[in-house]
């Protein structure tokens, strides 16, 4: 199974991955681990990184392929993966797109948590980390549906989009995505 779980700054994608990787028995890769990884190995990737991260801007699209593609060549990807966090943008999307078919991993289904706005900033501040103060989490969540849409699109069009809503309970949240892959699982 190759996924990847799309939402919004407390959409609840961690939650959700955490469960999948666990009943899939394949990895859960979250970019935002991987960038930390790489910079705290000091490896090559993560020094390239390093400056955008320490400056609060994003890693550009051509070195995030290259965390991607070498994350994903580990042994432990062989049988699937599930990618939280990239794509971020349609860009991003067809780049992977192309890896995958260089890796021979096509991509199953993308997955929208779809969670009404005043839902994601109350589950945000509930969290309680340092950067999840209202304004930021209100520009996390402009900034989500600015980049989000044209994405949305880009797996629609392929077929490889379930949209799911992720207000309910983390429980049956779960359910319905076991629900929505089962269903899509060839014979």
């Amino acid at each position: 199974m190759r996924l990847i779980l799309l939402g919004a700054s407390g959409a609840g994608k961690g939650t959700q991955a955490q469960r999948l990787s666990a009943h899939f028995q394949i990895p859960w890769i979250g970019t935002g681990d991987l960038l930390r990884a790489a910079i705290q190995e000091n490896s090559e990737l993560g020094q390239q990184a390093q400056a955008y991260v320490e400056q609060g801007e994003l890693v550009p699209d051509e070195l995030m392929i290259q965390f991607i593609q070498s994350r994903l060549q580990l042994p432990d990807a062989s049988n699937g993966w599930i990618l939280d966090g990239y794509p971020r943008t349609a860009f991003q999307a067809e780049e992977l797109d192309f890896l995958l078919e260089a890796l021979a991993q096509p991509l199953d289904q993308a997955i929208l948590l779809d969670v009404p706005e005043s839902v994601l900033v109350e589950r945000s501040l509930q969290r309680a980390l340092p950067d999840d103060q209202p304004e930021v989490v209100q520009r996390r969540i402009q900034l989500f549906e600015e980049r989000t849409l044209p994405l949305l699109d880009y797996y629609r069009y392929r077929q490889r989009l379930q949209v799911i809503p992720g207000a309910e309970p983390p429980e049956s949240v779960f359910a319905q995505i076991l629900s929505v892959l089962t269903k899509k699982q060839p014979n």
